[in-house]
């Protein structure tokens, strides 16, 4: 009876799925399909890949958080490309990104994000793009870079790491910040990497600039709530499990002292004092 319902997980084969899902929120459609073209041209055809897009022409369906955690929820691929739609691929293509791959699959087997540009620490950045803003064939930073942050031009993220961004920040911005964190937390990490594109990114930029100040979605806002949701889950807390009650905190020596049992003990009995009607 039990092995008519019940399947062992370890015996199920998973449906045949594109290697690559490439992903993009569209305002424009021209400028979508010139990227699409780029990617053909470039290899990313459909026997090994599926484009996937959130159509935003009209109006904001979807922002950033909650549009590219639809891709990353519905995407079949082993690899999910979330990208821009100003974007043009020329000098590297589909087999420079499998070597990158299989690079860094024999680098950190726990790597979960890459990206052409990103933030390694304070002052020290990870560039590898053509735009306006860097110039033709920009290399900065010997590759491939652990990051802490990725550039949201492009970003590709492997599948099987389930990572998804927080619900709590929303808008376009930071949220290959948000991403990189994720997967930190979640014991994977990010990497700059040699991928050269051509981001066009020009009249983008000025939006952004224009909208920096914008209450909801500008550049300002968004920067307030990532850091003020971050505050919150990175705070020091007591937690009281069904038979352990942990602390935890950034510090090293409040942690060591506040798992001490004398010290859960008087903490324990401080609470029922204070839940206490009387």
């Amino acid at each position: 009876m039990l092995k008519d319902i019940a399947v062992d997980v370890a015996t199920i084969t998973p449906p045949d799925s594109p290697e690559f899902s490439i992903c993009t929120l569209v305002t424009e459609h021209q400028q979508y399909a010139d990227m699409v073209n780029s990617y053909l041209d470039a290899g990313f055809v459909t026997e090994h890949c599926e484009f996937l897009y959130q159509d935003n022409t009209k109006s904001n369906q979807l922002d950033a958080y909650e549009g590219l955690n639809l891709f990353l929820r519905t995407a079949r691929g082993r690899y999910v490309i979330l990208c821009h739609q100003d974007l043009l691929l020329h000098d590297d293509g589909i087999s420079r990104l499998r070597e990158i791959i299989e690079e860094m699959n024999d680098l950190d087997e726990h790597w979960a994000v890459l990206g052409n540009a990103g933030g390694a620490e304070p002052g020290k950045l990870a560039i590898r793009i053509t735009d306006p803003f860097h110039g033709e064939n920009a290399r900065v930073g010997r590759f491939p870079v652990r990051t802490r942050s990725l550039d949201e031009n492009f970003l590709l993220v492997k599948a099987s790491s389930n990572l998804s961004l927080s619900r709590d920040i929303g808008g376009f911005h930071l949220y290959g910040t948000d991403l990189c964190l994720i997967a930190d937390i979640l014991g994977y990490r990010s990497y700059a990497v040699d991928f050269h594109l051509r981001h066009i990114g020009g009249e983008a930029m000025k939006d952004l600039k224009k909208n920096a100040s914008s209450a909801v979605t500008g550049f300002d806002a968004t920067k307030r709530r990532f850091i003020n949701k971050y505050r919150r889950a990175f705070r020091s807390r007591w937690i009281q499990t069904t038979c352990a009650t942990l602390y935890i905190s950034c510090s090293r020596i409040r942690t060591s002292i506040g798992n001490r049992r004398f010290v859960g003990s008087i903490v324990k009995r401080l609470y029922r004092l204070l839940d206490d009607p009387r």
